[in-house]
């Protein structure tokens, strides 16, 4: 069944901004990057959350023994307006003591390619890649 999300966005002053879904906890953004991630920044850390998020489900299913795991995310963005984002990149730090480059790297590419609806709601034209780093 679909779903739609509702989210709400309360302006703070110069261009800092808070939201999030009504009586749910909030995010702060800032247009200038001063006091809290940009719009353009928080954008690349919802497509590293989602699919770190697939990415522990899925090596939890493997039974993979995940200890830590971080995401470094580049955009790379067009210098004319708008000034959206033609490529992301990713780098998969991964550790854990059933983690092989196997399990890793099915477990990103099930994300990227199948479950992360961040990545799947972006322009079908950005160029997605990863670099996986275990240990």
């Amino acid at each position: 069944m679909a779903e739609t999300k509702h989210v709400v966005l309360d302006w703070d002053g110069d261009l800092r901004f808070r939201g999030g879904a009504p009586g749910g906890p909030t995010l702060a953004l800032d247009g200038d990057s001063a006091a809290a991630p940009s719009p353009m920044e928080a954008l690349l850390l919802a497509v590293a959350s989602c699919s770190a998020a697939d990415v522990v489900l899925i090596l939890g299913k493997m039974q993979a023994g995940l200890e830590s795991l971080r995401v470094e995310v580049a955009g790379l963005r067009r210098e004319e307006q708008p000034r959206r984002y033609t490529e992301i990149d990713l780098v998969f730090h991964v550790r854990g003591t059933g983690v092989d480059e196997t399990k890793a790297r099915r477990a990103i590419d099930l994300s990227l390619e199948k479950y992360c609806s961040v990545v799947h709601s972006l322009a079908p034209d950005i160029r997605i890649g990863y670099e996986l780093r275990l240990g």
